[in-house]
């Protein structure tokens, strides 16, 4: 296996790991938490809350994934920079669909 490829695999890894987040999203009994280090927020409807944000948790891993196919192209330079700002426009993405349509949806307040 070579580096690229080495590199893709961890990059599916960490991928996956946002898709399982997402899963878990689906059955908590409790609002799930966006935000590292805030508690529970106050929701109006929980489990279409927590549904919301499994789709997007899951809908983000599968981004991510998509955005790491060029690491398998070979050419390092300008391909990992391609691969490196669709990672961060995709998780401004992930803050602004949360903030703007989650939350506005939901009536969410920070406890």
């Amino acid at each position: 296996m070579h580096g690229n490829e080495l590199g893709f695999v961890i990059w599916v890894i960490c991928s996956l790991l946002f898709v399982g987040i997402g899963i878990r999203c689906f059955f908590a009994k409790t609002a799930v938490g966006f935000w590292a280090g805030v508690r529970e927020p106050e929701v109006s409807d929980v489990r279409g809350y927590n549904r919301a944000v499994g789709y997007l948790w899951i809908g983000f891993g599968i981004y991510f994934i998509l955005t790491g196919i060029p690491l398998l192209l070979g050419r390092i330079g300008l391909i990992i920079t391609v691969t490196m700002l669709g990672s961060i426009i995709g998780c401004i993405g992930l803050m602004m669909i949360y903030t703007i349509g989650i939350t506005r949806k939901y009536g969410v307040r920070q406890k």
